[in-house]
């Protein structure tokens, strides 16, 4: 499983750093659920932040990109988008998928809910492109270690970030 230092190795040094965890307790207990670790110690080192002029994602001790607020915002629009666009389901819930980011380019990135402890939680793409979700059998960190690096994992960094990788905090 990669590690915040694998991907700090080629994102650069976070500037964040975020240590109450009093805000994610609070969402995980107002969603149910139980986030990744590796997304939240990812989250607490970076914050709101932009990778790649691309990848967008938030974090919930904080006003402007809270991500309590994107997450049920975004669940709110996948109730009302049309059926044949949703093929997976979308809340909080076992085995449904969560919104934890998007893209520039129209992708939204999700989490699928373990449906029991047993479970691996899972990367989800919904590619706006082909109106598919895709499915990555990895963590977080996993995940982003492979974007970062320029893998296609549904969002492919290379036009954005022809240089390497990169990173602008949000707010």
């Amino acid at each position: 499983m990669a590690s915040l230092d694998d991907i700090r190795a080629l994102l650069g040094e976070p500037r964040f750093g975020w240590s109450d965890p009093a805000p994610w307790h609070r969402l995980e207990e107002e969603l149910g659920i139980v986030f990744p670790d590796d997304f939240r110690e990812f989250c607490d080192a970076y914050g709101p932040v932009r990778i790649n002029n691309q990848v967008h994602t938030t974090h919930p001790g904080v006003a402007h990109g809270n991500l309590g607020r994107l997450i049920r915002c975004d669940i709110e629009a996948w109730a009302h988008a049309p059926e044949d666009m949703v093929t997976q389901p979308v809340g909080t819930g076992p085995g449904e998928l969560f919104p934890w980011g998007s893209a520039a380019s129209g992708e939204t990135m999700f989490f699928r809910v373990p449906k029991d402890a047993s479970e691996a939680w899972s990367v989800f793409v919904y590619e706006s492109d082909e109106g598919e979700f895709l499915e990555y059998a990895m963590s977080f960190g996993d995940w982003m270690l492979a974007y970062v690096r320029g893998e296609d994992v549904g969002v492919c960094s290379r036009n954005f970030a022809p240089e390497g990788p990169f990173f602008q905090p949000i707010g």
